[in-house]
């Protein structure tokens, strides 16, 4: 969009409703699928703003869509609002302090939905003052946080009308953001033994506890033979009791296993399972597993992102201030190690010795995407329609994700600002697609492209329901079919 100042100044008068909107979302703190209240609060911006909204979408209370505009293309926004458990903290300050309540803004989500948010209504705002065809469908989506709020609904078919879609991420740099993340695959595996005395009678108990530790000890040996670029995980989610001196009769382990696409990682899952079922096997116990969620891998769309790139130097660095700067450093030299400022810079190919505490900067982009040893649902959105996302600097350089370091700068000046800029950014894009046909025909190409001709398939199973609606006993036994896989995941209909 060559005439930025525009769409900038849209965005500028509404600048206090949606900073009082972020702070509002980051005070709620709601885990996901939990997000009735942020939900709440994003519905009567949106129908402020004259969207129509559809609430309770793809059989979930807490995800909604919202539309407004007629003819042209259909640009879809996607927001987050969901936070993190066990991450309380109280805003702005230098020292761990949790505030009321067990949870926390740890990635920044009452910024993520709100910003776009704010971009999908100044778009709105464009079009109608300029009388110009197009549509805008801002959809609110729960439980990116371990609940792959996106996957379920691009199941239900959400996003297959869109022509692209724009969303951000706050983070400690500004710019494009062109990444390869890793698919996932999420599952409980609970096994059931033989309670006894543990001193008593040990022979006759069955330990489902030895199970879970046995598993856990073979899937460290399969480490070393899987591909480096992949990754598994574990939490030990039921131990059996507190008892030593009781045979423990029930224990669960929650695996989480990722790889670069969606057909490695359900290779790396069935290895997962086969080690459950041997652990199994060992301790004489029997084992479920009950697949939980997952998401695809994003794939990146260069003609979105050049677009992107060229409105991120149109409208310059973050502007932030001494004060911002002041209190960035205050926490860095409190809350950071160097090695976590390193770690953050070698992310994104700066050179360890950037002198800067803040990005107030724009992070070069080539075309290539980064390689990010994460997941997201918006890789779903990514094989359904062409998505463009952007970085938005928030936070001090180097600032751990999942931290209370990033909680307590989730209300500050500086994430504000940080917000308004990628807004800005996002809804310029998104005007650039609404008024080229050129451009969006090249994104589409590359997305089918990419896909290779192949359509998406979801990698959660339609048999799979919805997190919480399931029962807590749920589960297939290991060493029968699982319909979960065999089904809707075999190979042969995986995307490549």
């Amino acid at each position: 969009m060559k005439d930025i100042t525009r769409i900038a100044s849209v965005i500028e008068a509404k600048i206090p409703a949606y900073t009082a909107l972020s702070d509002k979302v980051w005070d709620l703190a709601e885990l996901r699928y939990q997000e009735e209240k942020s939900v709440a609060a994003q519905i009567e911006m949106l129908e402020r703003e004259g969207f129509k909204v559809k609430a309770g979408v793809a059989g979930i209370p807490t995800a909604f869509e919202a539309e407004i505009g007629e003819g042209g293309p259909l640009i879809g926004f996607l927001g987050e609002y969901d936070a993190l458990s066990g991450l309380s903290q109280k805003s702005g300050l230098t020292e761990r302090a949790p505030a009321d309540g067990p949870n926390g803004q740890g990635c920044g989500h009452n910024l993520l939905g709100t910003g776009a948010l704010l971009a999908a209504a100044a778009v709105k705002d464009y079009l109608t003052a300029g009388k110009r065809s197009g549509r805008i469908r801002y959809y609110g989506c729960p439980a990116e946080e371990g609940g792959s709020g996106k996957t379920f609904m691009a199941r239900a078919g959400m996003f297959a009308d869109l022509d692209c879609a724009v969303t951000w991420h706050p983070d400690d740099f500004y710019g494009v953001m062109s990444v390869r993340t890793l698919a996932n695959i999420q599952a409980y595996f609970r096994f059931s033994g033989r309670a006894a005395h543990a001193a008593g009678s040990p022979h006759l108990g069955r330990s489902a506890l030895d199970a879970v530790e046995l598993m856990n000890v073979g899937v460290n040996y399969m480490r070393e033979h899987m591909p480096p670029d992949a990754r598994v995980h574990c939490a030990i989610t039921n131990t059996g009791g507190i008892s030593p001196n009781v045979v423990q009769a029930k224990a669960e382990v929650l695996y989480l296993v990722r790889a670069p696409d969606v057909t490695e990682t359900v290779e790396l899952f069935e290895r997962v399972k086969k080690i459950a079922e041997g652990a199994a096997l060992m301790t004489e116990t029997q084992a479920v597993v009950d697949f939980d969620k997952a998401c695809s891998n994003v794939l990146p769309n260069t003609a979105l992102e050049m677009a992107l790139y060229e409105n991120v130097k149109r409208l310059g660095p973050t502007p932030f201030d001494d004060k911002d700067r002041a209190f960035a450093e205050r926490l860095r030299k409190a809350a950071m190690t160097p090695a976590d400022v390193a770690s953050a810079l070698k992310s994104v190919g700066l050179p360890t010795s950037y002198p800067k505490v803040l990005h107030d900067d724009i992070l070069p982009f080539d075309g290539t995407p980064q390689v990010l040893f994460g997941s997201t649902d918006v890789g779903d959105v990514s094989w359904v329609t062409p998505t463009v996302q952007a970085w938005g600097a928030c936070f001090a350089v180097g600032t751990p994700g999942h931290s209370w370091q990033l909680v307590t700068q989730g209300k500050l000046p500086a994430a504000h600002k940080g917000m308004i800029h990628a807004a800005k950014a996002m809804a310029a894009t998104a005007i650039d697609a609404i008024e080229s046909p050129e451009l969006l025909a090249k994104a589409k190409a590359e997305l089918k492209e990419r896909v290779s001709g192949k359509p998406y398939v979801c990698p959660i199973p339609a048999s799979i329901e919805l997190p919480f609606k399931r029962r807590p006993d749920s589960g297939t036994p290991l060493g029968a079919a699982d319909p979960n896989v065999a089904g809707p995941l075999s190979r042969a209909k995986l995307p490549a």
